[in-house]
């Protein structure tokens, strides 16, 4: 991190706790977020908020996810989404995604969800109607389209903030992850002590 710990007051202290009881510890993108606790609580509320409301499901919001981060190049977001998509997936799925290449084994509603999410992160404005098209042609609806947009776009926020303050992926994150997974991700920063 290229900042110090924020100072211990009890919002800190309770964004901590919560950290803990969620992870077993404190991620070091929390620590980031920490200098700001309620805008932390106020992103994650949004996000729930989105997730609760959306047709998407887990494995589609977890191919969004690595999709994202892997064209964005964040290594922390990278692996946390990789391992997930890979429980709800496999490994290979889940490192094909990671490394920014076709799946074998994605539906096309996700092989249509990890190419949106690539080239919204790569270049918004150069998104068409065709783009746009292209999913529906896969199955999705005008809502599940703009849910799919907020989820990268959401994603994008999260990594910019963890990126720019120099949070590293946490090491028990990367003991947790596949093998598979680690060795696709090829970017970003390296995995913290």
């Amino acid at each position: 991190m290229f900042l110090a710990d924020p100072p211990q007051t009890p919002a800190v202290r309770a964004l901590y706790d919560q950290a803990r009881a969620e992870d077993g510890y404190v991620m070091n993108l929390v620590r980031g977020w920490a200098w700001r606790p309620g805008v932390h609580e106020a992103f994650m509320k949004a996000r729930a908020l989105l997730l609760d409301e959306t047709s998407l499901s887990k494995r589609e919001i977890a191919v969004l996810n690595t999709a994202t981060a892997t064209r964005r190049g964040d290594s922390y977001c990278a692996i946390a989404w990789g391992t997930r998509l890979a429980a709800l997936s496999d490994v290979d799925t889940a490192a094909a995604v990671v490394r920014g290449g076709e799946a074998a084994n994605l539906t096309q509603r996700e092989a249509a969800l990890a190419r949106w999410a690539r080239l919204v992160t790569h270049d918004a404005n150069a998104v068409t109607h065709a783009d746009a098209d292209a999913l529906r042609a896969a199955g999705f609806t005008d809502g599940e389209i703009a849910d799919a947009t907020l989820f990268v776009a959401f994603r994008l926020a999260f990594t910019t903030v963890n990126a720019a303050l120099g949070a590293q992926p946490d090491r028990r994150l990367a003991d947790e992850a596949p093998a598979a997974v680690l060795d696709a991700v090829t970017f970003g920063r390296a995995i913290g002590a």
